[in-house]
């Protein structure tokens, strides 16, 4: 990353470590991410800003908390010249950490 980059990227995956310590740190399509019995969400630096990938049903849940931020089906944009939105961050987070949770407890009991 660019060295300017480099410290609002750290202070991302921070937050994201920091949301869901129990998760493993891997690579998935060359972004670093959370797994957790499957990829709980990737998150990545881009020429000027940062994006969370944590799929359409998370966009759709926070919808209302995300209408400042760029988003598509499945990402969500932060620019680099502005605050990190922590707590927003950390609550997506732990969404997707709640909910792979429940889907892996539903793969335990359809076996």
């Amino acid at each position: 990353l660019p060295k300017k980059d480099q410290e609002g990227f750290k202070s991302l995956h921070d937050i994201i470590i920091k949301s869901a310590p129990d998760t493993e740190m891997a690579i998935g399509y060359g972004m670093p991410c959370l797994k957790l019995k499957g990829i709980i969400l990737y998150y990545a630096s881009h020429t000027s800003h940062y994006s969370i990938y944590p799929g359409p049903a998370t966009i759709e849940a926070f919808k209302e908390d995300l209408t400042k931020y760029v988003t598509s089906k499945g990402t969500i944009q932060f620019d680099h010249d502005k605050a990190l939105p922590k707590k927003l961050i950390g609550a997506i987070v732990k969404f997707r950490l709640h909910e792979k949770k429940a889907q892996n407890e539903l793969k335990k009991t359809k076996k």
